[in-house]
């Protein structure tokens, strides 16, 4: 992990195309500003992860195809 200090106005950029800014220090919280290219996703990290359990139980819930057939009939 690397660790690094900023201050507000001051920015990291990654990889050439991200930039996350210090836009303002407010006791122990701090806000950021992230510039990325559109295809990039940003979430915070408990709704990615509330996002990757959503998908693991959707692809745990498949169905054969001959078993939805005969719900059918």
């Amino acid at each position: 992990m690397l660790v690094l200090g900023r201050k507000k106005g001051e920015s990291i950029i990654i990889d050439d195309n991200i930039e996350i800014i210090v836009t303002a220090i407010e006791g122990d919280t701090i806000k950021l500003g992230f510039k990325a290219p559109k295809h990039i996703t940003i979430h915070r990290k408990e709704i990615y992860l509330e996002i990757q359990e959503e998908n693991r139980l959707a692809t745990s819930n498949v169905i054969n195809l001959s078993d939805f057939l005969n719900m059918k009939q």
